[in-house]
């Protein structure tokens, strides 16, 4: 029996500080003995941001607390996951045409009188070899490489986008990996594909990409697909693949991966998008309540803690919700379910780190932090300068007492966890990191473009 299928034993007794998510399977992952120092799903063991018993390297730079960097092979932005000896992650690697393949056009005229519009992305032409990796955890030497599918993408994607941006998830037993619209796959822990599942085509907003990933609760696998097209969001048997429910969404594209709340002995599946932020009963897909009040462009995954969940976007309207989700129904915009709102500094791509009941976000892409009270809305600072970072895509993530950032460019910083606003070091490497860090046991998992850096104390 895995650390999985034993969350049943725990029950409501599960909590470790405020950051308690009750019920989520991950959380209670976190606190089964052979589960320390893993990192199963996009926001990690407690779905957080938090590695509660990590203590990796607070400095680290190409030649100090290296102990290996594995250099990667075609795309990916998707955060890597660790479970055992072990680290998983999802490459698009592109097959090269020959030159006597590539097609010669010539670009249209421009119309000087033509307003100016978004320039139209060009459909890709080349194949790709969409990939799952396992990479030994000691070593980084490839353990195994799956190819799951060999297709030309759909789409071009946004230019800081790739053709690989869904993180995996994993019970220990089976690992799941979504492509999109190339496919969902169940392998299993040495490579081979047990079931796939095509659930259609996306098109998304201005060929931006896709994103969302897959997560698990209990025997359950949940998908969200919201783009321009028929939306909806989908619950699968995770040992076969067969559809258990699906309900019918009206959204424009998001990329927002689901949390599973647990509310009383039900499990709710909270999924945040631009029409409304809602909740779906795990056991039957039935809409359990909804809310208005975020923008555009959808991607922060929430979190939740003390009863709580925060929802956000920051891309052309910023917002940020608490929300008390205990035993509420229907339409809750506007009413006292609504615990707190911030309407400012809120993250475009980076998701929030929920770290012992405080709340930590950049604004929009830049390296300006913010940090609440999740139980409270109280601001224990905004507008804080992250010196030395850019752009920031990658979520932050925490361990011992730190919470560490890093932009694209390949510069970290670190601050303390706490009320007051403190930066405690700084430390770069030479690669593009739009990837979320991973901290498993002593160690934090940097996915670059052309690497991946395990990073620990030597």
């Amino acid at each position: 029996m895995t650390a999985m299928d034993r969350m049943k034993s725990f029950g409501p007794r599960a909590a470790i500080g405020t950051a308690v998510l009750a019920g989520c399977v991950c959380l209670v992952m976190a606190r089964s003995g052979d589960a320390d120092g893993y990192w199963p799903s996009f926001r990690g063991p407690m779905v957080t941001g938090v590695a509660p018993r990590s203590d990796p390297p607070a400095e680290w730079s190409e030649t100090k607390n290296i102990r290996w960097k594995a250099a990667l092979e075609g795309e990916g932005h998707a955060t890597p996951i660790v479970w055992g000896d072990r680290i998983y992650l999802l490459a698009a690697i592109k097959v090269e045409p020959k030159a006597s393949d590539a097609p010669v056009t010539a670009p249209p005229a421009a119309d000087p009188n033509a307003r100016r519009q978004r320039p139209e992305r060009q459909k890709p032409t080349a194949v790709h070899k969409f990939t799952v990796l396992a990479l030994d955890r000691a070593t980084g030497q490839e353990s195994w490489r799956t190819v799951v599918r060999e297709a030309i993408p759909r789409e071009s994607g946004h230019e800081t986008a790739s053709q690989a941006s869904a993180s995996p998830v994993t019970d220990g037993e089976r690992l799941y990996a979504s492509f999109g619209s190339q496919g969902l796959y169940c392998l299993d822990m040495k490579g081979a594909v047990l079931w796939q599942k095509d659930l259609g085509d996306m098109k998304t907003r201005n060929e931006f990409g896709e994103g969302a990933s897959p997560v698990l609760h209990g025997d359950t696998l949940v998908v969200n697909w919201d783009h321009e097209g028929e939306d909806f969001i989908v619950a699968l048997d995770k040992r076969t693949g067969d559809e258990r429910w699906r309900a019918v969404r009206d959204e424009p594209t998001s990329w927002s991966t689901p949390l599973i709340i647990d509310d009383g002995g039900r499990s709710l599946a909270v999924v945040s998008a631009t029409n409304k932020v809602r909740a779906y009963n795990m056991l039957s897909g039935a809409e359990v309540w909804s809310s208005s009040g975020l923008g555009r462009n959808c991607i922060p995954t929430p979190v939740a803690g003390g009863g709580l969940v925060f929802v956000m976007s920051g891309y052309q309207e910023p917002a940020g919700l608490a929300i008390r989700y205990a035993g509420a129904s229907g339409d809750i915009t506007g009413t006292d379910r609504i615990v707190w709102k911030v309407a400012t500094g809120t993250s475009y791509v980076a998701s929030p780190l929920l770290y012992e009941g405080r709340l930590y976000f950049v604004d929009r892409l830049t390296a300006v932090l913010s940090a609440y009270d999740l139980a409270t809305g109280k601001a224990h600072y905004t507008e804080k300068r992250l010196e030395g970072l850019g752009n920031v895509y990658a979520s932050p993530v925490g361990a011992a007492g730190r919470i560490y950032f890093i932009d694209r460019g390949g510069n970290a910083v670190l601050i303390r966890h706490g009320e007051s606003f403190e930066q405690i070091g700084a430390n770069k490497l030479e690669d593009t990191f739009d990837a979320s860090p991973v901290i498993a046991g002593d160690a934090i998992y940097l996915r670059g473009h052309k690497s991946l850096y395990c990073v620990g104390k030597i």
